[in-house]
């Protein structure tokens, strides 16, 4: 089934004029085809990056369900690898919940005695959606605070991050509680192996949904600078000096490495760090902040680069290459998202080119490289990475256009040259002549959404 409008879907009046109301009437790619599914009550596994409008995909179905049945039980539960997203959905849900009169609540850990009073209020009283991550939720069932007999509906967000993170066993753990006649949805944005190992433990004869996963949107524009380690504070400074803009994020690897950057920056610039020192009153205030453009400059880790939906992000700068290409493909979404335009700027050390190459082959094109501004000196060489044995790049191991000798086919027409070769001319006894390395080839996901589509 597919849909040009909201409409066709026959949502609960209610919903349909809250939708109305608030000007979405196009459905993204993952809202088209995910909200027949989870209408006729199927299982789904849905593979789709955070900005295609996911959330909603999964939130707009349940709550025309919720309202049609029309009674205030507990009826969903929403699982989320960290308290940012969950938090998230949770706002999201109560925007779209208020015209059909469904209440929903975020669990989570690591707030004050405050917080939580609020969410053991919450649950005592009734709500129908419940958005928890797996640790809160697993002490809740453990004290018989939280009772799943009613449940009908279990989504995971994000299942790839909880499977990185290292809640497989806590889900599992949790999905012992639920009741064995439910409809489960699970979304990744990623679907490696484990994910589908995992899927069937949890879902039963799913639909599956693929969106056109490891690309990154059309409006984006990619830079890499090749820049030695003691150049890159310089460099981000001269970055951010070269245009007023209105928000940026700029990745770390390391929580200490955000904090170092803090350190530099905060002299010159209006800037955050965003790391998991901060208490959760901190935390939430500093994205508040960001969303509203009281702060132009977010520095964190990977905890920011799933599942955060700010909008008007124009910058995103990797201060360090990203291990994983799909980090990199989760940390660039941060910008260019509802048909916007966005930069992207990695710096890429001698160390990183191995990293930058794997980014490059899952996304299908190769990144231009800009030269480091001429105060800076000169950064690392670009060189193409060699092949080790078995074709596997050797990291750190870079030459362009160079290849290791082929043992002589027939020795004794090579005696003479032999003899006159230096020992560091040699050909190596068991040098193979690397393979190639080739690029996956993709369309780029293109624009999933408009102006009027409901976003993450």
């Amino acid at each position: 089934m597919t849909s040009n409008n909201f409409e066709t879907f026959n949502f609960n009046e209610s919903l349909q004029e809250g939708l109305d109301a608030m000007g979405f009437n196009k459905p993204t790619p993952i809202q088209q085809e995910a909200i027949p599914e989870i209408l006729k009550g199927k299982d789904l596994i849905a593979c789709a990056q955070t900005g295609t409008g996911k959330t909603a995909a999964f939130i707009l179905p349940i709550l025309h369900k919720i309202a049609e049945k029309g009674d205030n039980q507990f009826n969903t539960l929403i699982i989320a690898p960290t308290r940012e997203l969950a938090i998230q959905i949770d706002q999201q849900i109560q925007g779209l919940a208020y015209f059909v009169g469904v209440s929903s609540i975020a669990i989570y850990g690591g707030g004050d005695g405050l917080v939580w009073e609020q969410q053991k209020k919450a649950l005592e009283h009734g709500t129908e959606i419940v958005v928890a991550t797996p640790g809160r939720l697993i002490a809740l069932l453990a004290g018989g605070k939280i009772k799943l007999d009613t449940l009908e509906h279990l989504v995971l967000d994000e299942a790839d991050r909880m499977l990185d993170m290292g809640f497989s066993d806590d889900i599992l753990k949790i999905i012992n509680y639920l009741p064995k006649n439910r409809q489960t949805v699970l979304f990744s944005a990623t679907m490696p192996p484990k994910i589908r190992q995992f899927s069937k433990k949890i879902v039963t004869d799913p639909h599956e949904i693929n969106i056109a996963i490891s690309k990154t949107a059309e409006g984006v524009t990619q830079r890499i600078y090749m820049a030695h380690d003691s150049q890159k504070e310089s460099l981000l400074e001269h970055i951010l000096t070269q245009k007023n803009y209105e928000a940026v994020i700029v990745f770390a690897s390391t929580k200490d490495k955000v904090k170092s950057i803090f350190k530099t920056l905060k002299k010159k610039f209006k800037v955050e760090a965003f790391h998991s020192d901060l208490s959760q009153e901190e935390r939430e205030t500093i994205m508040s902040n960001f969303k509203n453009k009281t702060l132009k400059i977010l520095i964190g880790t990977d905890i920011i680069s799933r599942g955060i939906d700010v909008e008007g992000i124009e910058l995103v700068i990797n201060y360090d290459t990203p291990s994983d290409p799909e980090d990199y493909v989760h940390r660039v979404g941060r910008t260019a998202r509802a048909d916007k335009k966005g930069e992207a700027i990695t710096f890429v050390n001698e160390k990183d080119l191995f990293k930058l190459h794997k980014t490059q082959n899952l996304i299908g094109l190769e990144i231009p490289r800009v030269d480091l501004p001429e105060e800076l000196g000169t950064g690392p060489e670009y060189r193409e990475p060699n092949a080790r044995k078995g074709n596997a790049p050797s990291k750190g191991n870079f030459k362009k256009g160079t290849q290791k000798k082929q043992k002589p086919r027939n020795p004794r027409k090579n005696v003479q040259n032999k003899a006159t070769q230096t020992s560091k001319d040699s050909p190596k006894p068991n040098a193979k002549k690397p393979a190639s390395s080739s690029k996956e080839n993709g369309q780029q996901s293109g624009k999933f959404r408009t102006r009027r589509n409901v976003t993450d």
